[in-house]
């Protein structure tokens, strides 16, 4: 009971810290679709601090399987082929909206912006109708 608790809060903690350092240190907000996407598609001259990013992303992720294993066990129900084909639709998406959940969801809304917290309602909302149909037909 207390892991539902705290794991999530915690998450959420450095998150925000996280992109809060982006912004007073490096003046961005911290949208990971965008960085991704302006370091793979669109590279900028200043694409140092975008693969940094990358690579501590990739890293922590590195670590987070080696210390806690549960963590990356695929309790979908669904095969990991499915489960990469959504991924890459949803970063498709990002991009095409302009933007992704933390860069709408955690910057843009604490930032007051409308068109971030319509973004958000609409991702929740999206998530919720695709887990329905999911759940209904497949």
């Amino acid at each position: 009971m207390m892991d539902a608790v705290w794991k999530p809060l915690l998450g959420g903690a450095l998150i925000g810290g996280a992109v809060t350092l982006m912004l007073l240190f490096n003046g961005r907000v911290t949208g990971i679709s965008g960085i991704i996407n302006s370091a793979l598609v669109k590279p900028q001259k200043d694409s140092g601090w975008r693969w940094s990013f990358i690579a501590g992303l990739v890293l922590g992720g590195i670590i987070l399987a080696m210390t806690n294993t549960e963590v990356f066990s695929n309790t979908t129900g669904h095969s990991l082929f499915q489960t990469a084909v959504a991924g890459i639709l949803v970063g498709f998406g990002t991009v095409m909206g302009s933007g992704c959940t933390s860069g709408h969801g955690v910057c843009g809304v604490s930032r007051f912006s409308i068109r971030s917290i319509l973004a958000t309602v609409t991702f929740i909302a999206g998530g919720l109708l695709t887990v329905t149909l999911v759940k209904w037909f497949l």
